[in-house]
């Protein structure tokens, strides 16, 4: 089959969205069938051969992040031109309705159209003021993916339909199987905090306030912050700085190392969040998690069964449940053996299926990936 994914954010900037689609293309490939992707990216940068990029993207503050997205009449003309010389048989679009290459995929195709929204913020008047003027082209779609129960909370109170919940993928055994590193796990105990460190909506601020109480009862504990973007610790008493440890951005597998190193994962995000796949990442890698109790968050800890919850925003809190995570080793490992078996139904061998059967729905009566059946 030739499956045409769409990515409207930059693959030059690591994000959940580009991870997913290169991770789905890797696998889709795998599997022997053809695929093409389109995103913005600098042409200047070395992409896999089955990648097109449509030139830059310049930054577009929305959803509490900045998305770097691509649009105009050179993306319009590019993306013509790979939807003719694809002649795909399904065009997956991610995020079709933000102002990217994504929707201008969906306006210029002539073939079956699957589109996942990885989007989760209810109440959002840009998106309530585009959903009429979007309608026409929303019903396109014939298929609609959404990766979590909020994200489809999101699509059906904006734009209706009935999306099916297929989550975002991961590589489990990647994370399953790294190996720590033993400077970041001494000289005791070890916080991580992983993520865009310059995206208030990410919650460092909130860690970094709780991180002095956590130091109260547990001297000897670091925090080791990495991410994009810079870090301010003018905000942190001069004893706790000085064990703070900022790694800025790491390499995928250094990433995965980071994870397994941790005592404790703690996830601050304040808001904005559809999914929560770095909190699958540390599950998968063996940290015990400790996360703001948003409802992307609760859904994937299963209300606090496979981690702690605390309030978000709370920094006093999210000490109080550090802390008690750090000072009860029963309860770490209790959340280890639960959440090593269920990351499993996020690997992307199952998560895959489930896509590829989406697919299987849309395509033209009697054909199968594009064959005669």
């Amino acid at each position: 089959m030739r499956v045409g994914l769409v990515c409207p954010y930059s693959l030059d900037v690591p994000g959940g969205v580009q991870n997913h689609v290169s991770d789905l293309a890797q696998v889709l490939t795998g599997r022997g069938h053809d695929v093409g992707v389109l995103a913005p990216g600098d042409e200047d940068v070395e992409h896999p051969p089955h990648v097109t990029v449509v030139g830059r993207a310049v930054p577009v503050r929305y959803n509490g992040s900045v998305a770097r997205v691509a649009f105009g009449p050179r993306v319009a003309a590019r993306t013509a031109k790979w939807l003719r010389d694809g002649g795909f048989d399904v065009l997956h679009v991610h995020e079709p309705v933000s102002p990217s290459v994504s929707l201008v995929a969906l306006w210029a195709a002539e073939v079956p159209v699957v589109a996942t929204f990885h989007s989760a913020h209810l109440r959002s008047r840009t998106m309530s003021s585009l959903a009429a003027v979007l309608r026409p082209t929303i019903e396109k779609i014939s298929a609609r993916i959404a990766v979590s129960e909020s994200a489809r909370s999101t699509l059906v109170e904006h734009l209706g339909g009935d999306p099916v919940v297929i989550p975002n993928g991961l590589f489990c055994a990647d994370f399953s199987q790294a190996q720590p590193r033993v400077r970041w796990q001494q000289p005791g105990p070890t916080i991580v905090f992983l993520g865009r460190t310059d995206e208030p909506r990410k919650g460092l601020d909130v860690l970094l306030q709780a991180f002095p109480p956590i130091l109260e009862r547990h001297p000897t504990t670091r925090l080791l912050v990495a991410g994009h973007g810079e870090v301010d610790l003018s905000g942190v008493p001069g004893d706790a700085r000085r064990q703070v440890e900022v790694l800025g951005q790491l390499s995928d597998v250094d990433r995965a190392r980071l994870l397994s190193s941790a005592t404790v994962y703690v996830a601050p995000q304040v808001g904005g969040e559809s999914f929560g796949i770095v909190l699958v990442e540390a599950m998968a890698a063996g940290a015990p998690v400790a996360a703001s109790a948003l409802p992307a968050f609760r859904s994937v800890l299963a209300d606090g069964e496979l981690g702690v919850l605390f309030a978000a925003g709370d920094s006093t809190d999210c000490g109080r449940a550090v802390s008690d995570l750090l000072s009860d080793s029963s309860i770490r490992e209790r959340l280890r053996h639960s959440a090593a078996a269920a990351v499993l139904r996020y690997d992307w061998s199952g998560v895959t299926d489930d896509i590829v059967a989406v697919y299987d729905t849309v395509l033209p009566a009697g054909r199968l990936w594009g064959r005669d059946r």
